[in-house]
């Protein structure tokens, strides 16, 4: 099993778009993929189910199936993780997809405080603390081994709070989204450090857990590259205002996350940190929204057409591109 957090602490950047399309997008070369949404925000899960099944989920005055069902016991004191419930993802078009959901909760934000009492705790080798910290970690594996998973995709919230820090931890991989302004540039300044300081830190207290049995997960958050999102284009390049922040993002990206010296010569065109430049579909989201499926996959029927079928064709091209580049960092 291989875990991808998706995460930048500058919101607004189509982070939860990202990982919709590429969970997709793997679930489609073939790929058996969970999407966890871990952002108590709950965006990921509304892309992919209506209201009626979310109603469903969030049952009133019972456990919901959730990812905020998994860690109740942990948040009232009354136990440990609940096994989480996976929703399959199948639509008219995609009847036997290999693709899961464990759901997002606006009732999430609740167990902020509880990680962030158990993390001090964990140096007195608290085992209650360390079951708290790794709830999201147990609650991925105990999913991804019932449905023999290759691949998990997290999405989390734009902050650096506790609830990302744990989700965090429960991730092998850190994918970097991106937009080209000076924002996400600060965002990069904001997360290279952190990711550096929550490792270090995680590697000193996982080797005081009082219970070997425990599962506790390596806490790697490995920089694997970032995306740049919804850059506008006139004539396949950039527009000038947007590239005077693209021209910086390299650079920017060595120094606070890669933790390397400046590059002179490197742009994001030539960049190997640079993962994908992606264009902005803007005339296909809202179709997609409606259809209730990726952008790559929009057909006549939806709306897809003219223009559109052609910028579909790009828009698949462009995803599954970004996805074997992915599939080539974290299995190298």
């Amino acid at each position: 099993m291989k875990t991808i957090a998706f995460f930048n602490n500058k919101g607004g950047v189509g982070t939860t778009t990202l990982v919709y399309h590429l969970a997709w997008m793997f679930a489609d070369m073939g790929h058996d993929v969970i999407a966890a949404d871990l952002d108590p925000q709950s965006n990921l899960t509304s892309m992919f189910l209506d209201e009626d099944r979310l109603e469903e989920l969030w049952p009133d005055g019972k456990h919901p199936q959730t990812i905020h069902g998994v860690v109740e016991p942990i948040l009232r004191g009354i136990g440990d993780i609940r096994p989480p419930y996976v929703e399959p993802i199948a639509t008219q078009a995609y009847p036997l997809s290999d693709l899961g959901l464990i759901a997002g909760d606006l009732a999430l934000s609740g167990f902020e405080d509880k990680l962030s009492d158990a993390w001090p705790r964990c140096h007195n080798r608290d085992e209650s603390a360390f079951r708290t910290i790794t709830a999201f970690y147990r609650a991925i594996l105990l999913a991804a081994e019932q449905r023999g998973t290759e691949l998990v995709l997290i999405d989390v919230g734009p902050n650096l709070g506790a609830i990302n820090r744990a989700a965090l931890i429960a991730s092998q991989y850190v994918v970097i989204p991106l937009a080209s302004d000076l924002y996400s540039l600060q965002g990069l300044r904001n997360l290279g450090p952190q990711l550096r300081l929550w490792r270090e830190a995680w590697g000193e207290l996982r080797g005081k857990s009082p219970d070997p049995e425990l599962p506790l997960p390596s806490g790697d958050m490995c920089p694997t590259g970032y995306v740049v999102m919804q850059h506008a284009t006139r004539s396949e390049r950039p527009v000038k205002a947007y590239l005077r922040w693209m021209d910086r993002i390299p650079n920017e990206y060595r120094q606070s996350v890669a933790n390397e010296p400046r590059d002179a010569d490197v742009r994001v065109e030539n960049d190997p940190y640079c993962l994908a430049a992606l264009k902005h579909y803007r005339s296909l989201m809202p179709l997609a929204l409606e259809a209730r499926k990726p952008m790559f996959r929009l057909k006549p029927a939806d709306g897809a057409i003219g223009a559109h079928a052609q910028a579909v064709r790009d828009c698949y091209g462009d995803f599954r591109a970004l996805a074997l580049r992915i599939l080539s960092v974290i299995q190298a």
